[in-house]
């Protein structure tokens, strides 16, 4: 299947899912990518990303990633998004998670940096997560198994990237 295709395919599957509502996503969530041949699939996940962490409608870490004592929450807006899209391929090398481990200290976060609102998106109003730092917004949809799918709309991305997040059984931390 081609990119556009997968691509094509991500979005019918997004779209035909239900919303949620903000306080549904309560607590921590282990993430992985939906692959739709996205510039950014599998990038996170090589980098280490291990998912989101939403405390309350105002206080959401959208970064979440593994770290030696733990989770650690990123400062999405000490990361160079315009970098980051055109640096995808460069990303999922061992070299790139190799040297964002030396990195992750100094752009690692206590404070939330994202909040919950409901937001329209592809003709559905649902639950989102709104960048402090960033022209991001992520919309999430409902899926049958009980986690929920995510699609990142960034400006000058020309098409959202696409993810799952499933709730953990434990308290939010991180």
């Amino acid at each position: 299947m081609t990119r556009s295709r997968r691509t094509a395919a991500g979005l019918e599957r997004y779209d035909a899912l239900p919303p949620v509502e903000c306080s549904e996503l309560r607590g921590l969530w282990r993430g992985s990518g939906v692959p739709t041949g996205h510039p950014l699939d599998g990038a996170l996940e090589n980098l280490g990303w291990f998912g989101k962490r939403f405390d309350d409608d105002d206080r959401v870490h959208p970064l979440v990633f593994r770290a030696r004592r733990g989770l650690a929450s990123v400062h999405p807006g000490l990361v160079p998004l315009t970098v980051v899209l055109r640096a995808a391929p460069l990303l999922r090398t061992a070299a790139a998670a190799g040297a964002f481990a030396v990195v992750r200290p100094w752009v690692t976060t206590r404070r939330p940096r994202a909040r919950l609102r409901e937001v329209r998106f592809h003709g559905v109003t649902s639950a989102a997560l709104v960048y402090d730092d960033l022209p991001v917004i992520d919309a999430f949809r409902r899926d049958d198994d009980g986690s929920v799918i995510g699609a990142m709309d960034a400006r000058g991305m020309a098409r959202p990237f696409l993810f799952r997040l499933h709730r953990l059984d434990g308290p939010a931390r991180g």
